[in-house]
């Protein structure tokens, strides 16, 4: 049953990762010369079009956030300011930064107690090269300074990180940069290793499996960028968890620099989830190629100053609400050159049916969203057909619903990143929606058996205690509180061509 727990992605992959492996610069060289460039078109795609070559000036990055401040866009914040001149001048760097140095420079020679591998994958000792050893040194060339530090950068809700990160990235001229969501990039790093995996010969009945997928993917990435910026960096799945340390030890090491911003600090990561002994090595990977830079002002941006649209949160008790989200419905439905009906989505080869669109509006309910086995992939697809999209009879989310309360956060995630507006229908105010009580679950006691876990793991796991939900629920809370603005609103509305930039994230 504990595998039937793990999104299908996950479990065709979680067995792989249970081990650590030894990642040599001979291997990482090897694999250079063999990624392909290709593959990466389902990212969000770099959004510098200018033509003029990049300058190492750094003032029109400080000037955009100043003019921001002065036409009353932003609030002047001490802490925003010193992040920024941070990110300044990893700006300034990044202007005429490549990571090929890493790439096709030969990696250094191993020591006389290494064993080395030849061409053909045949394995010679260090004393049977001695006579070549000498030759080798001489004309070895001197390592590559270490690349730059990139940045992590975590703090409470709506304090403008995401904002500055954009910032910071529509401000770096190079086209080998890609900006994305976290749940976006694991997704695709699974898509990818399936990929690889399909294209492996079949074993033989007996025979040992030895390829390891991890490290051609982290090869091909390396070799397609050279600045990955992540938005909500965090690891709540063990499949996930057990990926990032090989994986992310080579992005780091071929040069490609990370600025990243999440909720929690890096030891905070993953934070009692399941075999997290062997997460811990990322992160001090981490830590040692990022500067860690808290952004805490202990304002929520996303509550200030901001219009709200028309009614956008109904509560399920309020006379006529449900005929207030029909005629919703029918007004935008007016403007869509489509009828109504059903619609059927297919990710990742399976079929998702949602039962009332019209174009691209969708009227939905919460169990039809979050009540299936449903995860970011096929939230994405949704984001990308749908600029609207209601749900309907939003439960109280107690502890006994937290598989529910994660995929309704999962989705906020990506409908926020992909400005999809959303008009609720729920059984509570926002800000009680999410209860920290309920009862026993019978599906946790089941999954401890087959984990062969103690009860006492109940009480420790946050795949039990719903801690990682209760934690995030406070950025949907944040999320959904600016997707009821007027300016979220207008943001949203596809038919126009060109959408504002968030003010803070």
């Amino acid at each position: 049953m504990a595998a039937c727990m793990l999104p299908a992605a996950s479990r065709y992959s979680l067995f792989i990762f249970l081990r650590d492996s030894f990642l040599s610069p001979r291997t990482i060289y090897r694999l250079s010369s063999i990624s392909s460039g290709n593959g990466y078109t389902s990212w969000r795609t770099s959004s510098s079009s200018s033509s003029e070559p990049p300058t190492a000036d750094t003032c029109a990055f400080r000037g955009h956030y100043g003019l921001l401040v002065k036409c009353g866009s932003l609030r002047k914040d001490a802490q925003q300011k010193h992040v920024l001149q941070r990110l300044a001048q990893l700006q300034h760097t990044m202007e005429n930064y490549s990571n090929s140095i890493y790439l096709n420079s030969p990696p250094p020679g191993p020591s006389s107690k290494d064993q080395l591998t030849d061409e053909e994958g045949s394995h010679v000792t260090a004393a049977e090269n001695k006579g070549s050893a000498t030759e080798v040194k001489e004309e070895e060339p001197s390592p590559p300074p270490p690349p730059p530090k990139g940045f992590y950068i975590y703090g409470d809700v709506g304090t403008g990180k995401t904002m500055l990160m954009d910032m910071f990235y529509s401000h770096v001229e190079s086209t080998r940069k890609k900006r994305v969501h976290f749940n976006g990039f694991m997704l695709e790093i699974h898509k990818r290793i399936h990929r690889r995996k399909q294209s492996l010969p079949k074993r033989r009945l007996g025979e040992r499996f030895t390829s390891d997928p991890i490290l051609p993917v982290a090869m091909e990435i390396s070799n397609e960028v050279c600045l990955l910026c992540f938005d909500e960096f965090q690891v709540t799945d063990i499949a996930d968890a057990m990926i990032l340390k090989q994986l992310f030890e080579t992005l780091l090491k071929t040069g490609v620099v990370v600025v990243a911003t999440s909720n929690r600090p890096p030891d905070d990561l993953y934070k009692n989830g399941l075999q997290r002994d062997t997460f811990l090595p990322f992160i001090d990977v981490l830590k040692e190629h990022c500067h860690t830079v808290r952004l805490d002002s202990g304002t929520d941006y996303r509550r200030l100053n901001r219009a709200a649209a028309r009614k956008l949160y109904y509560l399920s008790g309020e006379p006529g609400a449900a005929a207030c989200l029909d005629a919703l419905f029918e007004e935008l439905a007016s403007s869509q050159k489509s009828v109504t009906g059903p619609r059927l989505l297919t990710v990742l080869g399976r079929d998702v049916t949602l039962e009332k669109t019209c174009g691209s509006i969708a009227d939905c309910s919460f169990d039809e969203l979050c009540g299936k086995p449903l995860g970011a992939g096929d939230y994405l697809e949704m984001a990308r057909l749908f600029d609207t999209v209601f749900i309907r009879h939003v439960p109280v989310l107690t502890l006994t619903l937290k598989d529910q309360a994660r995929r309704f956060t999962t989705l906020i995630d990506n409908f926020y990143d992909n400005k999809v507006r959303v008009v609720l229908l729920a059984a509570s105010p926002l800000e009680r929606l999410f209860v920290h009580t309920g009862g026993d679950d019978e599906r946790d006691r089941q999954l401890l058996d087959d984990l062969g876990l103690s009860g006492e793991a109940a009480e420790r796991l946050t795949l039990f205690t719903a801690e990682e939900e209760i934690f995030a629920f406070q950025r949907t809370v944040s999320r959904l509180t600016e997707m009821q603005s007027e300016s979220y609103w207008m943001t949203g509305d596809r038919s126009h061509s060109k959408k504002p930039s968030n003010t803070h994230g």
